[in-house]
């Protein structure tokens, strides 16, 4: 943008233009000065940032005279500190520490439901220190949606380097969370893309707010149409969710009285669509912790280890869908890679066609309970698909939605 006295200033979305120019063959391009460092970041390209329009017309005139500016966007992944909550400050609550693993493992939606003060928020605030660190073309793609929403000014203009965790508030408009605006900005789930997308309280969202993530979930991606253009913006993210499993909190709390009727439960669950809880495929009761567990110091395993079994398991998952680009995690698996990768022996057949009879399983859910066992297997080590792994990820579908 050129100002009246000829300085150029900032503007956004200069990354993704650069990478569009890079694709189109174009060897070089000139930027305001401020966003030299983010067009950099694409390779193969040389980036010249000036201040005035006077230096354009310079540069113009004698090239040899200019260096481009450069940026080595690889160097900055590696060097990027990772500054997360660490999970050994979580007391107690294994079993939803195994959730937060397996979900870090294969991109599994999540929702924990539990009394006030038993840790949900704190177990979802740790699911970034045990994923594995963003690759260049993430980084990348993950930079260009920041570039276009303007948030980069806040990153110095350079590569993001760590997974986004966004966490918009229950009182969030559809439009926020998914996008919008005359000109289509991306919205809280795009910026969520590769990272997490943490909806505390998520009963207390409006409904029809909630309605619009079942699109993204399913397709990775969230489309706005206006009258003027119709944008796609990408939403591959792991949602993860905390909610009380009642209006006053305390149902099933074996201290506290719950002071709800039936009907107020009732109501306060019908928030939460059938087609919204198929697809998270870990739903985690969070129980009040004991007292002794209160009491005493945190003796949980840290992050740091558990983000190395996280990194070897997704590295098993590359490997077996090397052929297949899209796929980066079991959660992207589609059908066929489900025929391909989760057969079925008569254990595991019997073992699931309990489980939707006595579940009312949709064929969605148990899909998403295949892929569940499959991260189960790729912690494990294991090759083939056990009984024993479709059985631990049943239990994570077998939640009292408190009604």
């Amino acid at each position: 943008m050129i100002s009246l006295d000829g300085s150029l200033r900032p503007v956004a979305g200069v990354l993704p233009i650069a990478a569009a120019a890079e694709k189109l063959g174009i060897v070089g391009m000139v930027v305001p000065a401020d966003n030299a460092r983010e067009a950099a970041v694409v390779r193969g390209l040389k980036v010249y940032g000036f201040g005035h329009l006077s230096e354009v017309v310079d540069f113009l005139d004698r090239p040899q005279l200019y260096q481009p500016r450069e940026l080595d966007g690889i160097a900055e992944l590696v060097s990027s500190d990772l500054n997360v909550a660490d999970l050994r400050d979580v007391k107690g609550q294994t079993h939803a520490r195994r959730a937060l693993e397996i979900a870090a493992a294969g991109g599994h939606n999540l929702i924990f439901v539990g009394p006030p003060g038993s840790g949900k928020t704190m177990l979802a605030r740790r699911l970034p220190g045990i994923l594995p660190p963003l690759a260049f073309a993430e980084a990348l793609e993950v930079t260009q949606i920041h570039s276009v929403a303007g948030l980069l000014k806040h990153n110095k203009g350079s590569l993001v380097t760590s997974r986004p965790f966004r966490s918009p508030h229950h009182s969030a408009s559809g439009a926020s969370l998914v996008g919008g605006g005359s000109y289509p900005r991306p919205g809280e789930i795009s910026l969520a893309h590769r990272g997490v997308l943490f909806l505390d309280e998520l009963t207390e969202f409006k409904r029809n707010v909630l309605e619009f993530l079942r699109q993204p979930l399913e397709d990775g991606t969230v489309t706005i149409s206006r009258a003027r253009q119709t944008v796609s913006f990408p939403a591959k993210f792991t949602l993860v969710a905390s909610t009380n499993p009642c209006p006053c909190g305390y149902y099933g709390d074996n201290i506290q009285p719950c002071t709800c009727s039936g009907r107020q439960r009732e109501q306060y669950w019908a928030k939460l669509s059938g087609p919204l809880m198929d697809r998270i495929d870990l739903q985690v009761a969070v129980n009040r912790l004991k007292p002794e567990e209160i009491t005493r110091q945190a003796t949980g395993e840290e992050s740091a280890p558990v983000r190395v079994r996280v990194q070897a398991a997704r590295e098993r998952a590359q490997q077996r869908f090397s052929r297949d680009p899209s796929v980066r995690c079991n959660a992207d698996m589609q059908s066929h890679h489900l025929r391909e990768w989760c057969p079925l022996d008569d254990s595991i057949r019997n073992l699931l066609e309990t489980a939707i009879r006595r579940l009312g399983l949709s064929a969605r859910a148990t899909d998403r309970i295949l892929k569940v066992a499959r991260t189960i297997a790729d912690l494990a080590g294991e090759q083939q698909l056990q009984a024993q792994h479709v059985a631990e990820a049943i239990q994570y579908r077998t939640i009292d939605r408190m009604q």
